[in-house]
């Protein structure tokens, strides 16, 4: 395999005021602890960090050559001078796309993003070489990073783009260029920073700005927006629109699906194409969004049906749902793991997995909930409104942290409370005392209520990976 730049290449996408040796490069970064050997490190000058601290140490570890924009104390290995670098991030992913013959796709949406984009990669890798974002690199930073990436060799190409205030998505939607844009969904997720659902529905529109030539959208059928989506898409000059859901009128149709406490059988219509396939995630969510993504494969060119085996060995990740299995006394608990983030439409989708999901013999279903952020003056109510899908999902004891939670606290039923607590440092030593043998614990929050701690606290307290 050819190097991914090489100093040539970067001089011709940069135009550096000066690079100070030649070097050939394997990868791009710009996280000074995730630097590989041959990478190219770009020093990027964020609000609280100054990525020049870490160029001598990146260097050190192997860095193929260091993208600065001033002169470095130390740092021994070749330089790449420009005058911002930030701009020249943006210039190489750009470059990227240029010289690419992948066909891309780009994903978007409310709640599914990056499990839409995990099973786009799952699906496109076992036909042909593929490049997709990790884990959620879909803002500013992480799409010229993740486009920056795109090895020439690649033949499909996989981006998520994210948003929480209004006119994030259009520039980066612009640096992809995709063929193939999907919004799996819009709910009220960073309304406090957009102000409706229709504003969100309008900026997660954007995907479609600058896509190639011959370009589809894929659009939720069951989602109230999806008539404004589909407008807002032909406004910016797309050709084809493609539905997916349950409606009968999607061109991308569930027609069944078997859920399970372990992942889902399913039945499909994709362009009136039958295709039964086993999805190795569990929950309803994950069952509407692979036929979207399934439709994205189609929209592609790919195959469809090498591509819906591959989903069987579709997971959950760390903090999106994955599934653990710990000992735990003379027995063991199961973790479902959604620490990562917290919305109304993806607590429910959590809770209805919860409540498929079996405790074992004198076992119960055990509930860790944090506030769900930057939902404004509708945020009390929103929380409070989930007290009938908690209720339905069949928790025993419901332990909550974040002044929000208070709301739904008031309506939980004497018998689910456990407690509340102010945030997640505080509440995480009690719900990992609560817990026994046999139990289902789901844990679940906005990031920014670090629900990741009751995450640990709840390992620390077992002894670890059952059969290891």
């Amino acid at each position: 395999m050819s190097a991914l730049w090489t100093s040539d290449e970067v001089r011709a996408a940069l135009s550096p005021i000066s690079i100070t040796a030649p070097f050939e490069a394997s990868g791009v970064t710009f996280d000074s602890r995730a630097v590989g050997k041959g990478d190219i490190f770009f020093a990027l000058s964020g609000e609280s960090t100054d990525g020049h601290g870490f160029v001598a140490d990146a260097l050190a570890r192997g860095a193929a050559a260091a993208v600065v924009s001033r002169d470095v104390a130390g740092a021994k290995g070749t330089l790449v001078h420009v005058p911002d670098t930030m701009k020249a991030l943006v210039d190489l992913g750009h470059a990227a796309r240029v010289r690419s013959r992948a066909r891309i796709a780009s994903v978007t949406g409310s709640v599914g993003k990056t499990s839409t984009k995990d099973a786009l990669r799952a699906m496109l890798s076992v036909q042909a070489p593929t490049s997709a974002s990790v884990a959620s690199y879909n803002n500013h930073v992480g799409v010229p990073i993740s486009l920056a990436r795109l090895p020439r060799e690649a033949r499909y190409g996989v981006f998520e783009i994210g948003m929480n205030h209004p006119g994030e998505i259009e520039p980066l939607a612009r640096q992809v260029a995709a063929h193939v844009g999907v919004v799996t969904n819009v709910g009220p997720v960073h309304i406090g920073h957009m102000g409706s659902e229709e504003a969100i529905a309008d900026e997660k529109s954007c995907l479609f700005a600058g896509m190639a030539d011959g370009a589809v959208a894929v659009l939720n059928r069951d989602n109230r927006h999806f008539a404004r989506l589909a407008e807002k898409a032909r406004g910016f000059g797309v050709s084809r629109i493609v539905s997916f859901g349950r409606d009968e009128a999607a061109d991308a149709r569930l027609v069944s699906s078997n859920l399970q406490d372990s992942g889902s059988d399913l039945v499909a219509l994709i362009q009136g194409r039958r295709i039964e396939y086993r999805l190795g995630a569990a929950g309803e969510h994950w069952a509407l969004n692979s036929v979207g993504a399934l439709a994205v494969v189609e929209a592609l060119g790919a195959d469809i049906v090498q591509g819906a085996a591959a989903l069987a060995e579709v997971k959950a990740s760390p903090g999106r749902g994955a599934r653990r299995v710990l000992t735990f006394g003379a027995g063991t608990i199961e973790l479902l793991d959604e620490s990562y983030n917290g919305n109304p439409v993806s607590m429910r989708a959590m809770l209805a997995v919860l409540s498929r999901t079996v405790p074992q013999a004198g076992g119960r279903r055990m509930l860790a909930l944090g506030d769900m952020r930057e939902l404004g003056e509708a945020s009390d109510a929103l929380h409070a409104d989930l007290a009938e899908a908690v209720a339905a999902s069949g928790a025993t004891q419901v332990f909550l942290c974040g002044p929000h939670m208070e709301a739904l606290w008031q309506r939980l039923a004497p018998a689910q409370r456990g407690v509340h607590r102010p945030d997640s440092a505080s509440l995480a030593g009690e719900f990992a005392a609560a817990l026994r043998a046999g139990d289902v614990v789901a844990v679940k929050g906005s990031l920014g209520t670090k629900m990741k701690i009751v995450v640990d606290a709840i390992v620390a307290a077992s002894g670890g990976e059952a059969g290891r």
